[in-house]
């Protein structure tokens, strides 16, 4: 009978983390979509929505999607705008991204033609 409990315990354990891994990134769009509300009113309010799923995705240790990687520097943790705070160059067969707060850029390849 313990050993019968120990495999249920054992198979629960993926499938809570699945589930955890789920809501944290739910969170993590949340907290995108509504940086993008703010930005224009709020500029700090923004960034600190970028930092608190930033620590989502630590602590859940969850991948932030592709698309939203882009959306904010690694440095300085501000959401970027293009034109606002941020400047966007192609270059080479990249996309040079360039955080006018911290002046990091982040280099995005992209297919050739």
């Amino acid at each position: 009978r313990i050993i019968k409990t120990l495999c249920f315990f054992l198979e629960m354990v993926p499938i809570q983390k699945k589930k955890q891994q789920d809501i944290a990134l739910e969170r993590i769009h949340y907290l995108f979509l509504e940086a993008e509300k703010r930005f224009k009113d709020k500029p700090h309010l923004s960034h600190r929505y970028v930092e608190m799923a930033r620590k989502i995705a630590m602590k859940i240790e969850v991948q932030i999607p592709r698309e939203l990687r882009r959306r904010f520097c690694r440095k300085c943790n501000h959401y970027l705008v293009p034109g606002a705070n941020c400047q966007v160059r192609s270059r080479k067969g990249k996309m040079v991204y360039t955080c006018l707060n911290c002046k990091q850029l982040k280099r995005i390849p992209y297919p050739p033609n």
